[in-house]
């Protein structure tokens, strides 16, 4: 077992943190392409739908698949062939006309970002010694920071280069992989000399953390609706204001990082007095903040904005944790869990709440969303109320 006094690698932490801003910046990479695929190949919006779905199915569903073979085997190479495996993919996407060929290509390109995730998230919180939420809300935070600049980059060079410019998106990749091959931790680090946990004993520590993780994966499922709805139905009701492409495009920014801000601060804040009361506070207040951005008007309704933004994710990596503490052995398949397939149920059902904008209109989608945080706050009471992890330093004195 780590021990509690065990010296944080900041290094690791950093190069870790730089490699999941790149794979977040890839994993918006699809999204920015369609506008130049509808262009180019008369793409409708049911097809543009499925590409983006099959990168979502592919990158989230399979997590906690790795995340159980990566406690049971502890790979570390995944993390950087899975960088790499995901650059080359989607570096390929330019390059190809037939559209059943571009759907297998995001398909496989999402096995690389569900390779990365579970493993790139315990090897933070193994190696950030008694700060794992606040250095784990740094890392995701990153992730966040690199998913709000991939239109910032990616955007620019299909403008100027064409989509066969995709090419040229493999050369971070590459770099990045070579940074993770070097410096990410060994297998005997992340498994802390201990002896791999059976199929049997994962299954009977997942029946032991039943309840907590249920109420865990609940709370990050509907997080994820609120926040993946927001990004895809917030530009359409901009647009419907009148807002000119250039503002909406701004004020999505200052949601994401403000985000980004909140999870490093709700990591500071968890590890002082606990996941569960900051998780509650934080998405109840989002909602409220929501709701005072939409009616005001000007820098207050631009500032009460990112702080909703900030409420809604600072609670990201503070869940990730939780479930790794609900089974201590098992930290990438909790990885996987809640990174992966919580997410990606809450970002499948953003389908029904487009559907509601289409029948009563956008601003009743708007208002769904925004009482969401509330609901998420609400079923995070069923948390189970851990001793903070700086209650825990002081009693280790």
């Amino acid at each position: 077992m780590i021990k509690s006094n065990q010296p944080i690698e900041y290094s690791t932490i950093g190069i870790l943190s730089l490699a999941h801003m790149l794979n977040d910046m890839y994993s918006n990479y699809l999204p920015q392409m369609l506008p130049f695929l509808v262009a180019a190949t008369a793409l409708n919006a049911t097809k543009a739908a499925i590409l983006v779905s099959a990168f979502t199915i592919s990158s989230s569903f399979i997590q906690p698949v790795f995340g159980y073979f990566l406690d049971r085997q502890g790979k570390r190479w995944l993390v950087h062939v899975g960088t790499l495996w995901m650059a080359i993919m989607l570096s390929l996407t330019g390059l190809v006309n037939n559209y059943l060929l571009l759907v297998l290509l995001a398909s496989l390109a999402g096995l690389g970002t569900a390779a990365f995730h579970p493993q790139a998230s315990t090897m933070i919180t193994v190696v950030s010694g008694d700060r794992k939420a606040v250095l784990l809300s740094t890392f995701i935070a990153f992730g966040n920071i690199g998913f709000a600049l991939s239109p910032l980059i990616l955007v620019p060079l299909f403008q100027n280069y064409g989509l066969r410019a995709t090419i040229y998106t493999i050369i971070p990749g590459i770099i990045v992989a070579l940074l993770l091959y070097f410096f990410a931790p060994n297998n005997h680090v992340l498994r802390g000399g201990s002896t791999p946990p059976t199929l049997a004993e994962v299954w009977l520590s997942l029946l032991k953390a039943r309840q907590e993780l249920l109420a865990i994966t609940s709370v990050i499922a509907i997080r994820a609706l609120a926040y993946t709805g927001l990004l895809t139905i917030l530009p359409l009701y901009f647009h419907e204001q009148h807002l000119s492409s250039t503002t909406s495009s701004h004020l999505v920014f200052i949601m994401l990082f403000s985000g980004a801000i909140g999870g490093i601060l709700g990591g500071y804040i968890s590890d002082r007095f606990g996941r569960k009361p900051l998780t509650i506070g934080s998405l109840v207040l989002a909602t409220p903040c929501f709701y005072g951005f939409l009616y005001t008007n000007g820098t207050l309704s631009v500032v009460l904005l990112a702080l909703a933004g900030a409420c809604l994710l600072s609670s990201f990596s503070v869940t990730v944790v939780a479930a790794q503490e609900a089974i201590p052995n098992n930290k990438s398949l909790a990885a996987g869990l809640t990174m992966g397939f919580a997410g990606g149920i809450g970002g499948l059902l953003v389908i029904p709440i487009g559907r509601i904008g289409d029948l009563y209109g956008l601003s009743t989608s708007i208002s769904v969303l925004f009482l969401l945080p509330l609901l998420a706050g609400l079923t995070a009471l069923f948390m189970r109320n851990r001793p903070a992890a700086n209650a825990q330093r002081i009693a280790a004195r």
